[in-house]
């Protein structure tokens, strides 16, 4: 497969699974400003810290009010982490390489990019949750289509593997932000209303009802247990590393717990980490520390994949240079 080809691959799906995954933590939210106490502010700020882009929000923006952090994280075109921005390149790729997908999932995926660009802004302000859904909806819908058409080769694979990254990232992020900076004074503590902040954290990577199964009772420790280290979950860390990991070497055709390129070595090592932590450990060492190093580590493993499989060799003494997109 032409590296062109594959990187094109691998960006189209970690950019659909990065707009779905920034639909559902901002609907979220949405939900939980009506479940919270008469008279407590509701929190903008934390979305935006997810995505990592609070310094350029901050530029831009100033004060971050409900109508600023959805246009920023919806709509605004500068914003490369937006959703109509990660539609707008998850389209790029997928025209570029129209050859090696589908026609049904390069429609769905034309619908939801002109689904947001046509929506108008003023409904989706006020009637974010059927517009989040309809996101999310059309995620599912591609990735389903992925999954049941697409021949499961070396393409299948790099698209899984582009999916599998992102949306560890993302649920890393969402565990940290609530952690940290969603955590409830300690008066709130062990309250109801804690239970609900909880509660919509699960919610945030659909694992509420897959949690109850396994947990029953809402706790902190369990919450963050089932979100990074459960081996069955799909939205898990530890469930994405592991399928990433077997895609990545499906793709070199080394076989597992061995490494024939720093991006298998990385990532057999991250995963190795998770596999073999424990919450109580995480917890007492420095959750956010733990998550911080974690997302830095990830991103070297995405620069691996680049060099291993993305970037254009030097012919003949020649230094060429392939595109990077954003990691």
């Amino acid at each position: 497969m032409l590296s062109r080809v594959a990187e094109s691959i691998y960006w189209m799906s970690r950019y659909i699974e990065r707009a779905e995954n920034v639909a559902r933590f901002v609907d979220v939210n949405l939900q939980l400003i009506l479940d919270q106490p008469v008279g407590m502010q509701a929190q903008w700020e934390p979305l935006v810290a997810t995505t990592g882009d609070d310094e350029e929000f901050e530029e831009r923006y100033g004060e971050a009010s409900r109508e600023a952090v959805l246009k920023f994280l919806t709509f605004d075109t500068e914003n490369p982490n937006s959703i109509i921005s990660c539609l707008r390149a998850a389209r790029e790729n997928a025209r570029s390489i129209r050859e090696n997908i589908s026609s049904e999932m390069w429609e769905k995926l034309n619908d939801a990019y002109l689904m947001v660009t046509e929506t108008p802004e003023e409904w989706a302000m006020t009637e974010p949750h059927q517009f989040f859904t309809d996101i999310k909806v059309a995620s599912h819908l591609f990735m389903g289509l992925t999954d049941n058409i697409m021949s499961h080769s070396e393409a299948w694979h790099f698209c899984q593997l582009g999916r599998l990254i992102e949306r560890a990232d993302k649920t890393s992020r969402i565990v940290d932000v609530k952690y940290f900076i969603l955590l409830p004074s300690v008066s709130d503590v062990n309250t109801p209303f804690d239970d609900i902040q909880w509660g919509a954290l699960l919610h945030s990577a659909s694992a509420f009802e897959m949690y109850r199964r396994t947990h029953g009772l809402i706790s902190p420790n369990n919450v963050v247990a089932f979100l990074l280290l459960d081996r069955e979950f799909p939205r898990s860390v530890l469930y994405c590393l592991s399928k990433a990991e077997e895609s990545l070497h499906a793709i070199s055709g080394t076989p597992l717990e061995t490494f024939s390129n720093s991006a298998e070595q990385g990532l057999g090592q991250l995963r190795s980490e998770f596999a073999y932590a424990q919450v109580d450990q995480v917890l007492h060492s420095g959750l956010h520390e733990f998550l911080d190093a974690f997302q830095t580590k990830l991103n070297d493993v995405g620069e691996d994949i680049y060099k291993t499989f993305f970037a254009l060799r030097p012919v003949n003494g020649e230094d060429t240079q392939s595109q990077f997109q954003m990691q």
